[in-house]
């Protein structure tokens, strides 16, 4: 474990040598400065974990010298010491940026204890840093790969709409084609932080457990209630709250969901104390709401409210000249997630991925190069890898155009029942679509939540 250096600043040559003895005996490495100036030097030419440096020093005082290190080595607390009595500018030092101050004469185990709080704290602080830049780079709008201008004319209003943490956004596009990743990149453009996104699958949740998910209980609220709980929209204080599949939100809670969006306020279930919404919300679907609206499916007054801003992904299909830049990046995170050399992508598999249909889009291409990636062995990728057919697609994304579609069932006599029939028509018509709900349950002309059946 590396000792932590200590930079101690002070013009009275006795009283740093006095601390140096100190910080040695607690197990710290001492480095001497007798002035503001020669602390920054020394600064600029070794690493310093903390600086400790007197308040009242000629020339460039303690007050000055703070300032002078948050400015050039942003993240190195300083501790001030100060003399007893002086507890005042010693405040004015933290609220110029220090971390603590100590009081002559010093006492040892206060000095210990003090360092090494603050020493904690920071490495927190620049661990929280390092996590938060490796998320944003991961989840903002460069880490979107695209060429296609459409995606590009997307991702320009999106990130115009970033800082407008009030506007609720409207994501469409089919299943697969990254509605989460364009929510996570808005949220990460207007500063959210990690642990501030919430994503809620409104048609994976049965529908007499997607209220509580969504505002919390009380205790007592209903039968099984036995403590209070936090909603999705109390974790999202602060942050983003994306409501995916909103087109499979039930009825009776669509108006419940307008009346956030209008006040802003929410309940928990038990209780008529309002609660501040304070988050942006994005919802997402692959729905048509608006024909949903016509069909009675979808109430009109909360598609007008949550279609404020609104913004459409493109079909994978309907921008191939993505797919060489997405596999060269998808391959790359593989190189490195596989630890394979993965030399590419050879042209007759290329042009099989550029002829296919991608019902599943982009998460469809990122499965279909992982598996191709786990197959071969130190050679190009070739057709073979992929596990796809130009000719499979079409039947897959427009079976349900044809004149007829046969399916056969076969059932042991002891299970026969109307609910197994439809498990295993339900079942059939996923692996047709590829795994597809968003297509299968088209194809079927029912909601998606039949296929989160238990």
């Amino acid at each position: 474990m590396t000792v932590p250096t200590i930079l101690v600043v002070d013009d009275d040559e006795l009283s740093v040598r006095m601390l140096e003895a100190q910080l040695g005996d607690a197990g710290f490495t001492p480095v001497a400065a007798f002035s503001g100036a020669e602390a920054l030097d020394i600064m600029e030419q070794r690493q310093i974990d903390l600086v400790i440096s007197d308040l009242v020093m000629h020339e460039m005082d303690g007050l000055e010298l703070i300032e002078q290190v948050r400015k050039r080595h942003e993240g190195i607390p300083v501790v001030v010491v100060t003399a007893n009595g002086s507890v005042e500018s010693a405040v004015e030092a933290m609220r110029r940026g220090a971390y603590d101050y100590l009081e002559k004469p010093i006492n040892p185990a206060i000095l210990h204890i003090t360092l090494q709080h603050a020493l904690n704290y920071h490495h927190v602080v620049r661990e929280n840093e390092q996590i938060k830049g490796l998320l944003g780079e991961r989840f903002t709008f460069q880490s979107i790969v695209t060429v296609n201008p459409a995606m590009k004319e997307l991702l320009r209003l999106a990130a115009k709409v970033a800082s407008a943490r009030q506007t609720t956004i409207a994501i469409y596009g089919e299943s697969g084609s990254g509605k989460e990743v364009l929510a996570r990149a808005i949220h990460f453009a207007g500063n959210g932080l990690p642990n501030g996104f919430v994503a809620v699958n409104c048609a994976a949740i049965p529908e007499h457990l997607l209220e509580s998910e969504l505002f919390g209980h009380v205790r007592g609220a209903f039968t099984g209630a036995d403590r209070d709980r936090e909603g999705k929209f109390s974790l999202a204080r602060g942050g983003t709250i994306l409501l995916d599949e909103i087109g499979d939100m039930p009825l009776p809670l669509q108006a419940k969901l307008l009346r956030v969006l209008q006040e802003r306020v929410f309940e928990k279930i038990g209780s008529n104390a309002p609660l501040p919404a304070d988050c942006r919300v994005i919802v997402a679907t692959n729905r048509n709401l608006a024909e949903w609206v016509a069909a009675g499916r979808f109430r009109e007054d909360l598609y007008h409210r949550i279609n404020v801003f609104p913004l459409t992904i493109p079909p994978l299909r309907d921008r191939t000249d993505d797919i060489p830049l997405l596999c060269e990046h998808m391959l790359d995170h593989l190189r490195q997630h596989l630890g394979k050399a993965l030399p590419g992508i050879s042209q007759k598999a290329m042009d099989v991925m550029l002829n296919y249909h991608w019902p599943g889009n982009v998460r469809e291409l990122r499965n279909c190069l992982e598996r191709a990636a786990i197959l071969t062995e130190g050679e190009l990728i070739r057709p073979a890898h992929l596990g796809i057919s130009p000719a499979g697609s079409d039947d897959a994304a427009h079976g349900a155009a044809g004149d007829s579609i046969t399916y056969t069932l076969t059932v042991p006599g002891e299970l026969l029942s109307l609910d197994t029939l439809t498990k295993r028509i339900l079942a059939i018509t996923l692996e047709r679509c590829n795994g597809n709900k968003s297509k299968a349950s088209q194809m079927l002309k029912i909601g998606r939540k039949a296929f989160y059946r238990p």
